[in-house]
């Protein structure tokens, strides 16, 4: 198949990203022509703000160079993954136009909160979920980067693209990443005969080596939806005396630093390249993830279950449905510190357990996300996208399409993978 994959990069690299990245190479090593049409958040600093602003509702110039790439790639689909803000949802609709199918990856929750989380003053919100693209609360509340102006936009954008129907009529087929993600956005208003399951996936495959464990491991932003501070909370009880790795950068860095000068227990490394993370990961006891929103699918964790390493979780969100209490990981209730505190202690003092677990989670990744079994879901969903069964309103079978997971273009914004 011709495919051009879309997406608009963040300022600061993450998950999207790796994902993005990696969908364009499996599909590439499997014979598909792929070009990529990218926009990137780094050129917003010198952009007119009212022009982004517009831009970030309709962005004309998106569509045009969109325009351009379609009438001379001719690809067969477009599956985007970010449009947000600079792509913008004209991009489905200019893609409905020529005729070519639509795939959206749902990496968030961004086309039902406009701050994209589903997190608001510490806890789980879902003020919005009840009117789709009417996020007015989220305004009141000032959820994107705590300015009442800018999420006035974000909820603005929602709300015209809910008018016009564009989530309903120019999207062919949302890839939700797991059953829980998906749940969300059907409360929120989304058509649930167009969203399909199908996770992320880990590639190259890191792994596994034999080597001394030695410590627990925290990976990701420092912030307070992932969690950190009921990390730190918990690490700094009297009755841990187990040694916690921490790796990632964000706005609560100089608290994780002050809580490593302040304990002979806690470490702080930093912001690693992936290779460094995997390392850690390969030498770690378990990898803990307090995270307190409705996370759709970290990459961390599946690639955790790549080195054969446990996760001890907050019982929310997708690790709450991926981490298998007892045989992949252990699970606690997000923000409570005392229970995270109790299951690190019983693991420092059972590692064999914490080992066969390891082992259990490799399994796991072989099963369900490794680059091999992704692409066979991709596949059938491109398919299904082809045959317009989404468009015409026709829910897809379980037969047809994994809706459970159990188990060099000449336009300057283009470039061919």
């Amino acid at each position: 198949m011709h495919i051009l994959l879309a997406h608009n990069r963040y300022q600061r690299p993450g998950g999207e990203d790796v994902v993005f990245e990696a969908e364009a190479a499996l599909l590439r090593a499997h014979g598909h022509q792929v070009w990529r049409y990218v926009e990137d958040n780094s050129e917003i600093g010198y952009a007119n703000r009212p022009a982004v602003a517009i831009g970030t509702i309709w962005s004309r110039r998106a569509a045009s160079r969109l325009r351009r790439l379609l009438h001379e790639v001719k690809p067969d689909l477009v599956h985007f993954h970010n449009t947000f803000p600079l792509i913008s949802p004209a991009a489905y609709v200019t893609c409905r136009r020529a005729g070519v199918p639509v795939v959206q990856t749902l990496h968030n929750y961004r086309l039902i909160c406009p701050g994209a989380l589903l997190f608001r003053d510490g806890h789980p919100c879902e003020d919005c979920l009840p009117r789709v693209g009417a996020a007015w609360p989220g305004v009141l509340h000032a959820c994107y980067r705590n300015s009442r102006p800018q999420t006035a936009v974000v909820a603005a954008m929602l709300a015209v693209h809910r008018l016009r129907q564009t989530w309903t009529r120019d999207v062919s087929i949302y890839i939700a990443l797991t059953e829980f993600a998906r749940g969300k956005f059907i409360a929120g208003g989304l058509p649930a005969a167009k969203i399909v399951v199908k996770p992320n996936f880990v590639a190259p495959d890191p792994g596994i080596e034999p080597a001394e464990k030695g410590y627990f491991l925290f990976v990701g932003r420092l912030s307070p939806e992932k969690g950190v501070e009921t990390l730190l909370r918990a690490w700094t009880r009297e009755t841990i005396r187990v040694p916690l790795r921490i790796v990632g950068s964000g706005p609560l860095e100089a608290q994780v630093r002050a809580a490593a000068a302040g304990s002979p227990f806690i470490s702080y490394l930093g912001q690693l390249e992936r290779a460094a993370v995997f390392q850690q990961m390969r030498s770690a006891h378990a990898l803990v993830f307090p995270s307190e929103w409705y996370e759709a699918l970290p990459v961390t964790l599946l690639e955790a279950f790549a080195c054969g390493l446990p996760v001890i979780a907050a019982d929310r969100g997708a690790a709450g449905e991926i981490v298998r209490q007892g045989q992949t990981g252990l699970l606690f209730p997000a923000g409570d510190d005392q229970a995270l505190e109790a299951l690190v202690s019983w693991a420092g003092h059972n590692p064999g357990a914490l080992r066969s677990m390891g082992l259990a989670a490799r399994q796991e990744y072989e099963a369900k996300y490794s680059a091999d079994s992704n692409y066979d879901q991709l596949l059938r969903i491109y398919r299904f996208a082809l045959q317009g069964g989404a468009a015409r309103g026709a829910g897809p079978a379980s037969d047809d399409l994994p809706v459970r997971t159990e188990g060099a273009g000449r336009d300057p914004g283009a470039e061919q993978a």
